[in-house]
């Protein structure tokens, strides 16, 4: 079996390292190198490092035509595409023999779309998983191959559960691709009835605001963490807020303030510690060791 590989983030990597296990990669195509930090130096993605290190190919198209041209010059069995940040178009996915394959996020056809992980921890989800599908044009509308399901801790960020569906998805992969490609595993069509979009995460959606529950805000903040990042503005600057756990009372609404040593937000009901936060311009800390350092002084959140 000849595959190509397309993807990008640290997510992307496990299931590259599950194709080798079955495929002949031919080519991995990646994302072009983005400057980074202050310096602006170009970055390679994760995939593309990953790659390099293991001696494949890589290429880096810029457009969709870029990227046919590529995928022609292969003419491999097998596509497969793990969050590559692009989506393919009828005559990319014609340039394989087969077709193409991703592995998605969530449990088809549930949280098609961008950002399935955070959204489903936004909507409190008990349950997600990690689908393999046939690529269409369509917003992951495709066939679904094989499915694995797994609950969704209590205590899980965007960030931790996107890793463990990662390395979820890279068994999947490598149980499921090789049935497929014999005729063995046949895809069902999604039922579009029970169908919902995952939308692209902003970061004006991440800001925290007080006249929520406190349940709803230690939601967020744990479904936008690592991206976004949850924040907040109080006393004129912007607060990122990296964990937070929800309790049943709290000082005034509005108001960061100290209670029993930590940094408690007054919500429209309850209150939200700030267990862990980052001032502007310095590094993350406790919420109890700001709030030492504010000698215990409350502040408003701006409105």
């Amino acid at each position: 079996m000849r595959a190509v590989f397309l993807g990008t983030p640290p997510t992307a990597v496990p299931p590259l390292a599950a194709l080798l296990e079955v495929a002949d990669i031919d080519l991995v195509i990646t994302q072009p190198d983005k400057a980074r930090g202050r310096s602006g130096h170009l970055m390679p993605s994760a995939v593309k490092t990953a790659a390099e290190a293991w001696g494949l190919p890589v290429s880096q198209p810029g457009d969709a035509a870029g990227l046919v041209t590529a995928l022609e010059r292969v003419r491999a069995d097998i596509g497969v595409v793990v969050a590559y940040g692009r989506i393919l178009n009828a005559e990319a996915l014609a340039s394989t023999r087969v077709g193409f394959v991703n592995i998605h996020f969530s449990l088809l056809p549930r949280w098609r779309g961008a950002a399935p992980v955070e959204r489903a921890i936004l909507a409190g989800d008990a349950a997600t998983g990690v689908s393999l599908m046939q690529l269409d044009e369509g917003m992951d509308t495709g066939p679904v191959i094989s499915a694995i399901e797994t609950p969704i801790a209590e205590d899980e960020t965007g960030g931790t559960l996107a890793a463990r569906l990662s390395h979820l998805g890279a068994l999947l992969l490598a149980d499921a691709l090789p049935g497929f490609m014999s005729g063995s595993l046949h895809p069902a069509a999604q039922i579009s009835a029970g169908a919902t979009y995952a939308a692209r995460l902003h970061p004006e959606e991440a800001e925290l605001d007080w006249r929520r529950p406190a349940a709803d805000l230690a939601q967020r903040v744990r479904a936008f963490n690592p991206r976004p990042g949850a924040w907040l503005m109080a006393g004129g600057e912007r607060f990122k807020v990296l964990a937070g756990e929800a309790v049943a009372t709290a000082g005034e609404p509005g108001w960061i303030e100290a209670r029993e040593g930590e940094a408690v937000l007054g919500t429209g009901d309850g209150g939200l510690v700030l267990v862990r936060l980052q001032p502007p311009g310095k590094r993350p800390q406790l919420g109890r060791d700001w709030m030492n350092g504010r000698r215990g002084a409350p502040l408003q959140v701006d409105e």
